[in-house]
């Protein structure tokens, strides 16, 4: 059994690259990043990159890009290896990045199908926005989610 407690959420680097594209390929088998995108995410000014590690090993990821002219953000991916679900892992780098990307708005695009992680966003204070028509390279649409925070 997997102890929330003993998950370690840190700042992810250029190191974390290939552990990030197995991630992704695993989690996004559709429409994985191309690994520019995956670089780009990981080396990117501006841009909250956490990893979550249980046992030193690479299970999870969120980013998270500031937008300081709009003042807001997007979190721009999520994900967490199936075997390490449900254990608190994703809500832990979604809450982490959302107080490091210090904003009062932040926005995220998911699958319409995804019943998971919009039960997820939910749960967490996401709101229904918009509808993105065909967003996704096999013609899914996305939901798009906002949050707005409270910096009480």
């Amino acid at each position: 059994m997997i102890i929330l407690e003993n998950i370690v959420i840190s700042s992810a680097s250029l190191q974390d690259l290939n552990s990030l594209r197995k991630l992704e390929d695993v989690c996004f088998p559709v429409d994985h990043w191309p690994l520019i995108d995956l670089i780009s995410v990981l080396v990117f000014p501006g841009t909250i990159r956490l990893k979550a590690e249980y046992e030193d090993n690479f299970v999870g990821f969120i980013a998270g890009d500031v937008r300081k002219r709009q003042n807001e953000g997007w979190i721009t991916t999520l994900g967490v290896f199936p075997q390490y679900r449900k254990y608190g892992i994703a809500r832990l780098l979604l809450t982490t990045c959302e107080k490091q990307m210090n904003v009062p708005q932040i926005k995220l695009s998911v699958r319409k199908s995804n019943t998971e992680a919009l039960n997820l966003y939910f749960q967490n204070g996401y709101l229904q926005k918009d509808i993105w028509k065909k967003y996704y390279i096999d013609g899914e649409d996305a939901i798009v989610l906002e949050k707005i925070v409270d910096f009480k």
